[in-house]
This record gives C-alpha cells, structure tokens and sequence, in this order.
C-alpha cells in the first residue's frame, strides 16, 4: 500500500467531530497549538448531533451545589469502576470547562430546569441544578457548512422542526400553556423566510445540533480545518509514542504527524456487530442502536489496541429501550422520556413487568437484560397501553393519534412493530404473551392508580420519575387506568446510544498501555475509551459532560508538556 505523507505537520490531530472532539480541538488552538479534525463521514458531529445535547455538570456555578454532595452523590453511582482520581477530576474540571465554554466558545449552555439526577435513591442526589442544556444556535452562522452538519434524529423534533428539552417537555406532558408553545415553534418555522426558500431543515438548532452548530461554528472562527471522509486506518507508533496518524483521503492513505499528540474521539463500537458479540451481553444486534448507522464501529479502539493499549468496560453500553422504525437513517428510535406516562405498562413473556417503567433509560435497559437473564422471555418485551394514552402520549416513532392516527402508521408496520386488539386477551395472544398474566397485571396498574402507590417497583416516586409525565393526573402522574379498548402493544428491544468501553485512561485522558503505564502521545475521550466514570449515568447528558470535560484535561495536559 502506497501512503502519502502529508508536506504539513500538527501539534494535534483529533480524530472524530463529535462535542468532545471540537470542543478539544478549539482549546487546542486557544492554548497556542495547530490542530486538524478529521472526520470518517461526510457530515460531522458525530452521536453527539443525534442526540439531546445536555451535559451533567455539577458545580457548575448557575445552581446551588456543593462539592461534598455532589462527591458522595457521584462516588456512590460509579461504585468501584472507576478511580477516586477520575470523579474528582470531574467534579474540579467540569465548571472551569463550562465558564471556558460560555466564554470563549460560540456554545452556551445553561442549566435545564426540574432535571433531576437520575439515581434519586442514592446519597447526595439533588432534584435539579446539574443537567445543563445548549442555548439554541442559528445555524444559518454557519455558512456552507451548515448542509453538512448531521441532522437531529427525527424523535428529538416536532415533525422535523428543532425543539429545546423545556419545550419538548411542556408539549409532552401539556403543562399549562403548551398549545401556545406548540403554535409558536411552528410559526417560527414556517415564517421564516428567506430561509424557508432555501431548505426545509429548521436553522434554529437545538439539543445536539446546537451543541455541535455552536462548537462548529468556533473552528469556523479560528480557522481550525475539519477535513470530512477522512478515516484514520492506524496510528503511527514510533519511537515509544505515538507520533501521528495514517489516515485515507480522496481515496489515498496519508500519514499525518502530529508533535504533540493524538486525541482519539470518535465513538464506540454499537455498530460493530462482531465486537458486540465478542464483548456485550447477549442477545445483541446492531440494528437496535439509536446511533447513526454506518458509524461507530470501533476503529480507533481496535488501532489503540495494535499500539498496546490496554482496554476496559468493553461490556457496557449506555442503554436505552428502541423500537425500529426503518424511516429514519439510523433504523431504530430511543424511547427516552415516554417511558414516564401512566397509562401503559412494559411486561415480559409471561406478562409481568419487571421494573418500573420510569426508571433511567439506561438503568430500564439493565434490567430488561436482568429479567431476559433470569427467564429467558424479557427479550423483546413489550410496552402495553390502550386507546387514552394512544390518543395523548407519544411512543418512541408513534407520535399521539390526535397528530398520528393509526391509519397513517405504516401499514407493513402493524404485526411487526405495533399490535392492536379489542381485547387484551387478544392482544396478549397476538404478541405470544401469557394472557391470564398480562389481565393480572394491568388490573394490578389499575388498583395502584386509585391509589397512587406502586408497591411492586415504586413507579413514579421521584422527581426524575415524575419529570416526564401527564401532570393532571392524578394522585401519580405516572400511575394511569389501562380500561379503554382497543388496547396496544409496541415491540421493545435493549437498544443503546453508544458503547463506553475502550482505551483505559488516566484522569488527563492518557491512554493506559497494558503495562500500566501512560502511551505518550495518546489521549481517548468519550466513547472510544472506557468511561472515566465507569459505570455510572448520573444524570441527563452523563456522556456528553465527560466527553467535554475529559476533552479539555486532555489539551490542557498535552499543552503543558
């Protein structure tokens, strides 16, 4: 094989255009180095531009938090995956990163009201004040460059027009008010003109998009280059370090030096089926990520690996239940926030549920692979619920029947996708689920919403449960009578928005070799490496906020050697 060098050398090379990826490309250039981004599709940002956006940033400096419960909080989540080192440096790094963010970046972020951490039982939780949320980014600064950012997926808008995580939640759960958001968002799209001349893609951007529309736009200003279809195919180890990168361009592999080091960002390995295989808890199937298909397939992990690095975490995964929808580019949907609506329950093979419906999405995903483990039939499960909850609440691609009518849901979807029946024994029947335990167990749902108490998995007795919910009801917004025919089921699969095992990293995001020992010249951050945190998901944007955070450790420590 013929490779080019290129006649122009690097400080640093980043590899991927996800938010870690360009946030540590901008500090790169601010801290005085030259940098380069490269990136294997032709569209960049990455996962990052799928998904909400948010970041979990405690002490963040908008709310009221304080290091010892916020410690005791975070320590308690990640248990024993991950150092001491790793949280403090967290907890130290994250708030100097967002006032660097909202000072020197074109991103800003401020925190998203009512999100509470996601593990409301342990120590130190707090019901809001650490899940932060980008401020919406006119994407027509972008110029040229706004055709090639990836889109949003399709589940995280109001039929294709950008939406924020305060909007998003007034329509779900019709809060006081919503009908007026809704009319609002739409007629700011619909009149914008000249824009809406020119492409049907709203220039308003929000959630992830915003994120990378912001971070974007900062290479923009910097003249930092970002070159796109540009794999890298292995690291160049020399000397005891790692000295660049060869990589493909225009159809020709090209060697590019890099002086002071290599940031590997560029994903995990969810759309690899064969190291799923190899590392992930079965069954598992590359087609139930929510990722964007064709990326993510683990070649900067697999290239560390050729260098010595040693690898961890490789069987975890940051789940969340999907549900296919051939519409959209990535093949499955997350169902991320329906989950908390009462009215609907998620049973197995025989019936039961298994957990409570609100929990985590990634915490759901467990413990829909608990349950497969334990009987074999929890793999797919099914989320139950009748004609209300159809004709109010959203699931995953089945937007409510007063905007989605079930004549308008795909017609090869029906006996596939979603099932419907005028009896639950029917349905019960349809779907290869135990009828006598499925009647049980919906009229069990039925006696805890007069009560407003779940006694079997405390469905709805958090802030975070309650988050996302139909408000007016009552007493427990998550607790609703499943009684009005025809009733319904969806297919749910355990699904995830990314892998998080990979490089083993120090607290400055150095690759760990397998002799204990930091690789020089190599840093991974976000989900090509194993997760600083180890096991835990905190909280909303749990993978986003290390990705930034571990970026920024990352050029400031290669800066300073």
């Amino acid at each position: 094989m013929t490779i080019v060098q290129d006649d122009k050398e690097y400080d640093v090379i980043v590899v991927g255009s996800g938010g870690g990826a360009l946030l540590a490309a901008v500090r790169a250039h601010d801290l005085g180095l030259s940098v380069l981004v490269i990136e294997k599709s032709d569209q960049y940002g990455g996962t990052t531009a799928t998904s909400g956006g948010a970041i979990w940033i405690p002490l963040n400096g908008q709310a009221p938090d304080d290091f010892d419960s916020a410690y005791t909080y975070l320590k308690a989540a990640v248990g024993d995956t991950t150092t001491d080192v790793k949280v403090r440096a967290y907890l130290e790094s994250g708030a100097e990163m967002v006032r660097y963010v909202n000072e020197k970046t074109s991103l800003r972020y401020k925190v998203s009201e009512g999100y509470a951490d996601y593990y409301p039982e342990l120590p130190g939780a707090v019901d809001s004040g650490r899940a932060m949320e980008p401020v919406p980014f006119d994407g027509a600064l972008l110029g040229e460059e706004f055709a090639r950012l990836r889109p949003s997926h399709p589940g995280a808008t109001l039929m294709g027009i950008a939406i924020t995580i305060p909007e998003s939640n007034a329509m779900a759960t019709k809060t006081p008010g919503w009908i007026g958001i809704v009319l609002k968002v739409m007629t700011r799209y619909w009149f914008d003109f000249p824009w809406r001349f020119r492409t049907k893609r709203d220039r308003r951007l929000c959630l992830g998009t915003a994120l990378i529309g912001g971070l974007r736009h900062s290479l923009l200003k910097r003249n930092i280059p970002l070159w796109l279809e540009c794999p890298m195919e292995s690291l160049v180890f020399e000397q005891g370090r790692v000295q660049g990168v060869v990589a493909r361009r225009n159809g020709t592999a090209i060697t590019l030096r890099a002086r002071r080091g290599v940031v590997l960002a560029a994903g995990g390995f969810e759309r690899n089926q064969a190291m799923r295989e190899q590392y992930l808890p079965k069954p598992t199937r590359e087609e139930w990520a929510a990722t964007p298909a064709g990326l993510n397939t683990g070649d900067t992990i697999r290239a560390a690996a050729a260098v010595g690095a040693k690898l961890e975490h490789m069987d975890m995964s940051w789940g969340v239940p999907t549900v296919r929808n051939p519409v959209v580019p990535q093949g499955s949907q997350p169902v991320f926030s329906e989950r908390g609506f009462g009215g609907s329950v998620c049973v197995n093979r025989e019936g039961r549920r298994f957990a409570s419906e609100a929990l985590s999405y990634d915490r759901f995903q467990l413990a829909i692979y608990a349950e497969h483990a334990r009987m074999g039939g929890a793999i797919p499960a099914w989320w139950v619920f009748d004609t209300k909850y159809r004709k109010n609440c959203p699931f995953g691609p089945f937007l409510p029947a007063s905007a989605m009518s079930d004549s308008k849901v795909p017609k090869d979807w029906w006996g596939k996708t979603i099932f419907k029946d005028a009896t639950l024994e029917g349905l019960a029947r349809q779907i290869g689920v135990d009828p006598a335990g499925l009647a049980d167990t919906v009229r069990r749902n039925n006696e805890y919403a007069k009560t407003g108490v779940d006694p079997e998995f405390g469905r709805g007795g958090s802030a975070h449960e309650r988050y996302w919910s139909l408000r007016s009801a009552k007493p427990n917004p998550c607790l609703v009578a499943i009684e009005t025919a025809p009733y319904y089921a969806v297919r749910i699969e355990p699904g995830d928005t990314g892998t998080h095992g990979g490089p083993a990293i120090t607290a400055d995001a150095q690759v760990v070799a397998t002799t204990g020992e930091p690789i020089p010249g190599l840093y991974c951050i976000g989900n090509n490496s194993a997760s600083a945190l180890g096991r835990a998901y905190p909280g909303a944007g749990g993978t986003i906020g290390p990705a930034l955070t571990f970026g920024f450790r990352a050029i400031n420590h290669l800066a300073s050697r």
